[in-house]
């Protein structure tokens, strides 16, 4: 494909990511060459937002931030929806050399907060709350309101109201923090397991240079962002991977994915690609006979999957019914985000049910051991390269057992082909253990999916005293679908080993999911697993 002049100063047939340092940089280039171009479309009525625009804003932010006494170094907290307050939040506070710590806003007040004070932010910029959310004002943290007011001419003010002031530097995780960092994302899990990751700028820089020479993003590329900021997904893939390279970005209404204005939202913004997790690919797909405009969409170049196993039938059905390929990828939160992807299809092969080869990183299956495992056979997936990030805050233990001579483990597991293709197979700790037969339910859940009238599937570990663990599924089947256990049962015979089978099948109306829309595997083994 061609690509256009403004995407990198280099070969022209060639695709050159662009050269950014890390977030404090991220709008330079296409401020002084693309001022006017659009940079974001807001809100209900869709407004735009130019280059020119939002580096002012975050100019704005970054002053008024380094007015209130905050110095290079200073962790400050950020929860808010996908707005444009959450942009000029995330690049001001950038831009005054501060590190941001993006907060899920739909998670309770306690919650929050806790996270906010083992990390021992000096303060919290609060946005408009994700549609359907109560606004969150941490306790015990100084919480600075922030709102953007975006004109139909494309002009924009930002008011920051900072009456609090800063707490005074605590004696906390944020004491290992320097000017190098960027953000702090916080994994997945409760308030009191989760992990805090420090990313420095140039791990930014890394992993958005990763994405967009994965895709070949450049300024006639638009999304919309249909991915929570808060999480590495949305960030990096959605949003710092367009901004980098002069693309467009679309914030929903009320900042968060809507099924009924998808589209809509997607030929506003003239989207040629867009990233979302599996869950969303099979709303999207069930819904498409009355909402994909067919030839009225927009032309997609190419759509993305990532933070699940993407069942093939959703892949290739998507496939078929958008006219575009299905990109599935592989990420973390520890290595900035994206570490493999399937190529685009004239860069490299498609291998279905693969999650692609490494993107800036090097990647190493081992034994338990520590040995290299042979082309195809499984063992854990590990991680290193420029995007990885030096370890845990305030965790030596955790640290010392995932990170080893630069390398992270990341848990998972997987196996390579001869092509360098990653194929995961499972989490380590998802593991079932029947009568010592080790169970990956993610396998077990993907054959269940495959079968028609299935919409989704879980796998759970169920007590046994004779086996020690048995294994059921709960399974959502689709809309006008009545299906027996017995059908789904003898459809797994054929396709997996018999100590694979579930000992019992639940049929549910619908699974949890995190915030993220990855299926939320404590809250089912909590509902189901007894």
């Amino acid at each position: 494909m061609a690509v256009p002049a403004a995407a990198s100063v280099c070969d022209p047939d060639r695709y050159c990511p662009p050269e950014i340092t890390g977030l404090s940089d991220l709008l330079e280039r296409h401020v002084r060459e693309r001022p006017d171009a659009r940079a974001l479309v807001v809100g209900g009525d869709r407004l735009a937002v130019s280059y020119a625009t939002l580096a002012a804003l975050s100019d704005d932010v970054a002053a008024r931030l380094s007015g209130t006494g905050l110095r290079p170094g200073d962790a400050i907290g950020l929860v808010s929806a996908n707005t444009v307050e959450f942009v000029a939040a995330l690049l001001g506070g950038a831009r005054a050399g501060l590190v941001v710590a993006p907060i899920d806003p739909a998670l309770p007040e306690s919650q929050v907060s806790a996270r906010l004070e083992a990390l021992g932010v000096r303060a919290v910029l609060v946005g408009p709350p994700a549609a359907g959310a109560a606004l969150v004002a941490p306790a015990n943290v100084p919480a600075w309101t922030l709102h953007v007011d975006v004109s139909p001419s494309g002009t924009a003010t930002a008011t920051l109201e900072t009456g609090s002031p800063a707490t005074p530097p605590p004696q906390s995780a944020a004491g290992e923090l320097s000017s190098h960092d960027a953000l702090v994302l916080f994994t997945a899990g409760t308030t009191d397991r989760a992990k805090m990751v420090p990313l420095t700028h140039a791990n930014v820089a890394a992993s958005v240079r990763g994405i967009c020479a994965t895709y070949e993003l450049g300024p006639v590329d638009a999304t919309v962002a249909v991915m929570p900021l808060f999480h590495g997904h949305g960030l990096f893939a959605g949003l710092l991977a367009s901004l980098a390279t002069g693309g467009c970005v679309l914030l929903p209404e009320r900042g968060r994915f809507s099924a009924h204005t998808f589209w809509d939202d997607m030929r506003a913004a003239g989207a040629t690609w867009f990233t979302a997790v599996p869950t969303i690919h099979e709303i999207l797909l069930k819904r498409s006979a009355t909402d994909y405009p067919g030839p009225q969409g927009p032309p997609l170049r190419f759509i993305r999957s990532c933070s699940a196993p993407l069942n093939l039938a959703t892949q290739r059905a998507l496939e078929r019914t958008l006219r575009a390929p299905l990109l599935s990828a592989y990420g973390m939160t520890e290595s900035s985000h994206q570490a493999a992807s399937e190529p685009l299809p004239q860069n490299g092969p498609l291998k279905h049910g693969s999650v692609g080869v490494s993107t800036g990183v090097s990647l190493r299956v081992l034994d338990p051991d520590g040995n290299p495992c042979p082309v195809g056979a499984e063992g854990e997936v590990w991680v290193q390269g420029p995007t990885v990030t030096r370890g845990y805050l305030a965790n030596v233990a955790e640290t010392a057992h995932s990170f080893t001579a630069g390398w992270f483990r990341t848990g998972d597991l997987g196996s390579l082909d001869e092509d360098g293709y990653l194929f995961l197979t499972g989490r380590i700790k998802n593991l079932i253990n029947r009568g010592g037969e080790k169970i990956s339910p993610e396998h077990v859940e993907d054959v269940i999916a495959g079968y028609p009238g299935v919409a989704e599937a879980a796998v759970f570990a169920i007590p046994d005293a004779t086996y020690g663990q048995r294994t059921g599924a709960a399974v959502v089947l689709a809309r006008g679908e009545s299906l027996g256990a017995e059908e789904i049962l003898q459809y797994c015979r054929s396709r997996l080993a018999p100590f694979e089978i579930p000992d019992r099948i639940e049929f549910v109306a619908a699974l949890p999911h995190t915030a993220k829309g990855a299926l939320d595997r404590k809250a089912v083994d909590t509902q189901y697993g007894h």
